[in-house]
């Protein structure tokens, strides 16, 4: 890709950015939310045309203009967010798009390859079940296999890794060498600066639409530099963490069960005792129960046993108004569909919960004045990036959307936090405030629930580590007794791994 220029209303994407990639290699492409990597795919997949500048494949100018024209040249693509039909099924979905040439297309010998293929990855996933019954990292898991059904000479990997176990991540990578010394081209797009490391032989860093440099992935390389160049300053990796002051149990969860949108059992007689001035981390591997565990809690999903206790008081049965009255805070799993509401402003967004009070509504009439202030100091306390508390919140960063989602639960001083994937696909340095926020709010005593397949947050920020799978906790393990592989072995059912 040669002087590639992307513009958008009010934006330049991608300022005359050149970027290639070879046969036989990986070469990895970082950079924050906004700094133009995704759109700089999108265009070597047939997505955007390009406003300047060239592709050239196999030593051949081309020009894609639908993601179609990018397939049949051997370029696939797995999406950050996700181009999936929430009606098909997984079946469907993988099969949508591909060639018939007048025949009807054999869905079931599909299904069969699709099985071969997560068999083959660990990348378990039921066939026959539509799109919208699956968690976000089910989601991504058919993207990943869409890639690997279709083949192709070069594959874009956008954060590839974000729903795999440790053991998985390394089988992934196994797989992606070979690849690799079988002639083929990737493009590893990745928030995890060691994968990154690990796989990769040269690594491009992009900010603010530009390419700051492209190096050889040898031993001068660490993530702090990668860091640097991606944010133009040092980032702030292992958060300081006061010693753990944990007080009374805010949250008590008691012999909980539930179904899942198929109508089977997802959660399996979960207890958890949550203290005040705690983090709790729930790890394990995406669809193992772990949104379930959240929307029961948060009175998103009925159970069909246990119990749900909030400062003491039985909550299973309260409505989602009266959860949140009682101290209950929610940063949910998939924040553009149950976080925000896009069309509105960002100060329409700050006060979903709370617009019928005082002062931000006098009788049936909204106190406009007490809005804009209220919503103000949110984005300077929060450090929100958004050019007015007017700006519909869809035209924000994901960071910048967590961070909205944070500042609105949060202002409402809540005793306990269910706080699901709050860093998935935001850049570094949002990643580094929300921790910090995190932290922030342990010390001042609120009982945190966190639920992330992010290891390395999860033994950052935790204090007691509670691995989910099949819907059971396996164990519960004191921050000291956890690490990477033993977790790995108990997100994978091995229960032995607890001794």
């Amino acid at each position: 890709m040669r002087g590639i220029v992307k513009r958008f209303p009010g934006v330049l994407a991608n300022d005359h950015v050149t970027f290639d990639v070879e046969a036989g290699e990986i070469h990895a492409l970082l950079g924050e939310n906004g700094a133009g990597k995704s759109t700089l795919m999108k265009i070597l997949y047939g997505l955007h045309r390009p406003d300047e500048g060239q592709i050239v494949l196999d030593g051949r100018e081309v020009t894609f203009h639908s993601p179609a024209a990018s397939l049949a040249a051997g370029i696939g693509m797995i999406h950050q967010h996700f181009m999936l039909v929430q009606t098909l099924t997984v079946t469907e979905n993988v099969a949508l798009g591909m060639n018939t040439n007048g025949v009807t297309l054999d869905l079931r010998g599909v299904r069969k390859r699709l099985l071969e293929i997560s068999e083959i990855y660990g990348l378990k996933i039921n066939p026959d079940a539509y799109i919208w019954q699956l968690s976000v990292g089910e989601q991504q898991r058919v993207e990943i296999i869409k890639a690997l059904y279709r083949g192709g000479a070069l594959i874009i990997l956008d954060e590839p890794t974000a729903v795999l176990t440790p053991q998985e991540v390394e089988e992934l990578s196994d797989t992606l060498k070979q690849m690799r010394e079988q002639g083929h081209a990737l493009i590893f797009i990745s928030h995890k600066l060691h994968e990154v490391r690990d796989l990769s032989d040269r690594i491009t860093v992009m900010r603010d639409g530009r390419v700051i440099d492209t190096i050889p992935n040898d031993d001068t390389v660490d993530r702090r530099k990668l860091a640097r160049m991606m944010v133009g300053r040092d980032v702030v990796f292992q958060p300081t963490k006061p010693p753990l002051s944990a007080g009374e149990v805010r949250l008590s969860v008691r012999s909980l069960s539930a179904d899942n949108d198929q109508g089977l059992l997802c959660l399996r007689d979960v207890s958890l005792d949550v203290r005040a001035g705690e983090i709790v981390g729930i790890a394990g591997v995406s669809g193992n129960g772990q949104r379930e565990l959240a929307e029961v809690i948060t009175g998103l999903r009925h159970a069909t046993s246990g119990d749900v206790a909030l400062g003491g008081k039985s909550i299973l049965h309260a409505p989602v108004a009266a959860r949140l009255e009682a101290g209950l805070a929610f940063i949910p799993e998939e924040r553009h569909r149950h976080g925000i509401i896009g069309a509105f402003s960002v100060a329409e967004n700050a006060i979903l919960q709370t617009h019928g009070r005082e002062p931000f509504s006098r009788g049936p009439f909204f106190n406009f004045g007490a809005i804009a202030r209220y919503s103000n100091d949110l984005i300077r306390r929060f450090n929100i990036k958004t050019p007015s508390a007017k700006t519909p919140a869809k035209n924000l960063s994901g960071g910048n959307i967590q961070k909205l989602i944070l500042a609105r639960e949060l202002s409402r001083s809540p005793s306990v936090l269910i706080a699901a994937q709050p860093t998935r696909g935001v850049d570094i340095s949002a990643t580094e405030y929300i921790h910090s926020v995190l932290i922030q709010q342990r010390s001042e005593g609120v009982a945190i629930v966190l639920i992330s397949e992010d290891l390395d947050e999860i033994l950052a920020l935790s204090d007691r580590i509670a691995v989910i799978y099949e819907g059971q906790i396996v164990g519960i393990l004191n921050r000291e007794e956890a690490d990477i592989e033993t977790l790995g072995l108990m997100m994978a059912g091995d229960t032995t791994a607890v001794s």
